[in-house]
């Protein structure tokens, strides 16, 4: 068997909701284990929290530049480090560790503006390093099916793209006037260390690289409308976009949409049929051949042939969810730098993650959302 790989983590307090999804993803798979870590500004918090998962204290670190160092100079330092912080802190972090030559796995979004993504990106082709980004829905079986499907020409050639994600955890702030009392009255409300967006950014991004990935398909230019109810950044937004082969498609974010929880759902339709897949039902993708009754594909069954299809964890029948897709990402991400560090040369296949250059097309998308949102829903190119 071979050497676990070791990695760090940079925030995800065992308070903090995301790191721990983080942690138990990569928890999925033996060849990884949590071998450092800076996992809060709070001293208490980031000491407690390395003993609960059992990180050797002299490992803990006060703040990440130290981390980076420490563990660059370490010939048993980690080999990628997952960046689970707050927005505004992912350029700084990420661009410490890549500088140290160290891989990076970061969440959503890559950073602020467009020119920080771009020197991300450069810097880790520069240093010949593995960047994932954790766009968890491309981890779903089933939407790695409907690629599959997508690609070998089940529905023709696409005309048209129609997606939403939709959630009303925010209804509550809608004349909401005592901040101290609202749920966004944390980090995600302030520009300063959320970005220009709340809606589009964090959830927008969603439909923007789950799209993509689905279809390959890039967006040249796009005309949106934003809302935000007097708050300081966006909660609801209609965005069209035009892609490069002149298809358009039309996408509906939002926070404030009551009876909605977490509703993720891409529908793409084809010359020779559609493909509807919905976050809340993630094992299934309706599929619709033209001139026949649609059909319900479900995960972990032997008629489903697409290569994809093997990558299940569960037999059919028991639901997969988030922890699996994300669980999934890491896989792929662990496989390949495993590989990489192996001396082996990696396949487009083995590549079967999100990017740095989907970080950038990320914050691309973002901006130019807002942009066309203040300038009276113009087009603006992307």
């Amino acid at each position: 068997m071979s050497k676990k790989l070791p990695y760090g983590m940079v925030g995800g307090a065992y308070n903090a909701f995301i790191g721990e999804v983080h942690r138990k993803a990569i928890a999925f798979d033996p060849r990884a284990t949590l071998a450092a870590g800076c996992f809060s500004i709070i001293p208490q918090e980031n000491t407690d929290t390395g003993a609960l998962y059992g990180v050797d204290s002299s490992r803990v670190y006060d703040n990440y530049q130290s981390m980076a160092e420490k563990e660059s100079a370490r010939p048993d330092g980690v080999r990628f480090v997952s960046i689970t912080t707050p927005n505004s802190t992912h350029y700084e972090i990420a661009k410490t560790f890549l500088t140290h030559g160290i891989n990076v796995v970061c969440e959503k979004p890559l950073c602020f503006t467009v020119e920080q993504a771009e020197e991300l990106v450069a810097l880790t082709k520069e240093k010949n390093l593995l960047f994932g980004m954790t766009y968890s829905y491309s981890g779903y079986t089933m939407v790695k099916v409907a690629k599959d499907m997508i690609a070998a020409g089940k529905i023709g050639k696409i005309i048209a793209v129609n997606a939403e994600y939709a959630q009303e955890w925010l209804i509550d702030e809608l004349g909401q006037a005592d901040p101290g009392t609202a749920k966004l009255s944390g980090w995600r409300s302030d520009p300063k260390v959320a970005g220009i967006s709340n809606c589009v950014g964090d959830i927008g991004t969603h439909i923007e690289n789950t799209v993509h990935y689905l279809t390959g398909l890039k967006i040249e230019r796009l005309l949106a409308t934003t809302n935000t109810y007097g708050k300081p950044l966006d909660m609801n937004a209609n965005i069209i976009v035009a892609y490069e082969n002149g298809v358009n498609g039309a996408y509906w974010c939002s926070q404030i949409a009551c009876g909605k929880l977490n509703g993720l759902i891409v529908r793409i339709y084809g010359t020779e049929g559609s493909l509807e897949w919905e976050q809340h039902y993630p094992d299934y993708v309706r599929y619709t051949p033209k001139g026949r009754p649609p059909e319900m594909l479900s995960r972990g069954t032997g008629y489903l042939q697409q290569p994809s299809a093997t990558g299940n964890r569960l037999p059919s029948g028991h639901p997969e969810g988030l922890y699996v897709a994300f669980a999934n990402v890491y896989r792929n991400y662990i496989s390949a730098l495993i590989k990489k560090d192996a001396g082996q040369a990696l396949a487009p296949a083995d590549l079967d993650f999100p990017n740095a250059e989907d970080g950038l097309a990320g914050v691309r998308f973002v901006h130019a959302v807002i942009g066309s949102a203040k300038a009276d829903s113009a087009w603006v190119n992307v």
